[in-house]
């Protein structure tokens, strides 16, 4: 490959779609155009590798690369796993996806297309995006990075100041979606989550899935909103929530400055027993295309206002937070930094 520039590549393999993205060796994007195929699991899992590999060729066209530049991919991947590139059952996968080794399915597909051995790396893709934002939001330092990002679920992911994420030893850390939320302080009753547990999940606090539970405890506030005669069903209800607050709607504002509020508690908890500098907030509350400058400064302000008092002193004054900046392509760059950095090692 003599002078060839090396380049890494990711794939962020969804349950309905798949990104591709890569980066150079110096750890640079190489595009931020989204390319993306449908993952086309119904068809099973050879379909799905061979949308993967599909991926990879016609991202490497489109930016004028060949495989022998290819000198790693990392692929990120929804858990839960058994164990390292071996899947468990997962909710958004057919059931006959339990127990697949997408680990040698894909590497082997990885050598039959590029005609040699390529190095492959699998993470879960909450830590891989965790990675690509610790990147961007840290420059050029070393510290460490909390990465938040509510959605219908809470991503989260620890990246430490070598720019890779915290898998733990059963490839379950950072599930921090999952830790109870702190009752005693948000005046809020134990509501189940999805997950299976009913002590009161921050996800249930921070994310849509518990919105229809804060929407009916506070509809009793407000008997006169729209919403408390609407014919919506619960979950069409929760999902007007954003809009109206983005409108001023008091109803909406208060919900989210309660996941705001929530959230900061969260980061606090985490920043203590994790020492971060920076914390970064993604999901769909932080994209710019869906919702306004004013309601994310609020929610990041409230967040900050939360987070800080629970600070160790030497905490305090110094953590940051900062909204998440590369959207959707977090996980596969994430995936393809990764490749890198296990390459160094």
């Amino acid at each position: 490959m003599g002078g060839r520039r090396q380049v890494y590549i990711g794939t962020d393999s969804g349950a309905t779609s798949s990104k591709t993205g890569g980066v150079w060796e110096d750890g640079t994007t190489i595009s931020t155009k989204l390319a993306q195929q449908p993952t086309n699991s119904e068809a099973g899992t050879t379909a799905v590798v061979r949308g993967w590999i599909e991926g990879v060729n016609e991202y490497l066209i489109r930016n004028g690369l060949t495989w022998d530049h290819v000198h790693g991919v990392g692929l990120a991947m929804p858990g839960p796993y058994k164990r390292y590139g071996v899947l468990d059952h997962a909710a958004n996968l057919p059931a006959s996806f339990e127990d697949w080794d997408f680990y040698t399915a894909y590497s082997s597909a990885l050598s039959e297309r590029a005609g040699r051995p390529v190095p492959l790396v699998v993470g879960n893709d909450g830590n891989y995006g965790g990675v690509a934002e610790a990147q961007r939001a840290r420059g050029k330092s070393k510290s460490s990075v909390v990465m938040l990002a509510p959605g219908s679920g809470l991503g989260c992911a620890y990246v430490d100041s070598r720019g890779l994420p915290l898998d733990g030893d059963t490839l379950n850390g950072m599930e921090a979606g999952h830790m109870p939320a702190p009752l005693h302080l948000l005046d809020t009753k134990a509501y189940p989550c999805g997950c299976g547990r009913t002590w009161g999940c921050v996800e249930v606090y921070t994310t849509i899935s518990g919105l229809p539970y804060l929407l009916t405890e506070r509809l009793a506030k407000y008997p006169d909103h729209e919403l408390a005669q609407s014919p919506l069903s619960a979950k069409e209800k929760a999902l007007s929530l954003r809009g109206l607050a983005q409108k001023g709607d008091p109803l909406a504002v208060e919900i989210f400055d309660f996941q705001a509020k929530v959230m900061g508690l969260h980061a606090a908890s985490l920043t203590i027993a994790l020492d971060a500098e920076f914390v970064v907030i993604g999901g769909g509350l932080m994209d710019p295309e869906s919702t306004t400058e004013e309601f994310r400064s609020r929610y990041l302000r409230i967040l900050r206002e939360n987070m800080e008092p629970m600070l160790c002193s030497a905490q305090q004054g110094r953590i940051k937070v900062v909204p998440a900046a590369l959207g959707d392509l977090s996980q596969a760059i994430g995936a393809a930094l990764v490749a890198l950095y296990k390459s160094r090692t």
